[in-house]
């Protein structure tokens, strides 16, 4: 699959992401993925864990598709607690790179309120084009 992450001449190349991401196949849009399993049951009240756990989830539907990781081209994360989301990004930088492994992904992240699930304190929606 060929992605091309899109840089504009002259600015820095952004770290953990990309600017934007031109890709041509088949389109998969993933709801958002919280970190439950497939029993609908919380696997953690840790936010590095559940967004582990949210990341297994957008594979497990791209892989129903076709799909492999390198396919992703957009995520936004929705977060309850920037903080949090930032205290933890080291380790979930690690289990990105293991499960993802490439930050050529459009993304946002978005502090929210709350998310519709209680316990849930990440929710992360993607789009992927496979092309093969």
């Amino acid at each position: 699959m060929k992605k091309k992450p899109l840089l504009p001449a002259g600015w820095l190349k952004p770290r953990g992401y990309a600017n934007g991401v031109a890709a041509s196949g088949t389109q998969v849009y993933i709801a958002g993925q919280i970190g439950w399993n497939a029993e609908a049951r919380m696997t953690s009240d840790l936010f590095a864990e559940q967004a582990a756990q949210a990341l297994r989830n957008v594979l497990a539907v791209l892989r129903e598709a076709g799909g492999r990781p390198e396919h992703l081209v957009r995520m936004t994360w929705y977060v309850t607690d920037k903080r949090e989301y930032l205290a933890a990004l080291k380790q979930i930088g690690q289990t990105f790179r293991e499960l993802i492994g490439d930050y050529d992904i459009a993304m946002s992240a978005v502090q929210v309120v709350a998310l519709i699930e209680d316990e849930a304190k990440v929710e992360i929606e993607a789009t992927a084009v496979i092309t093969d």
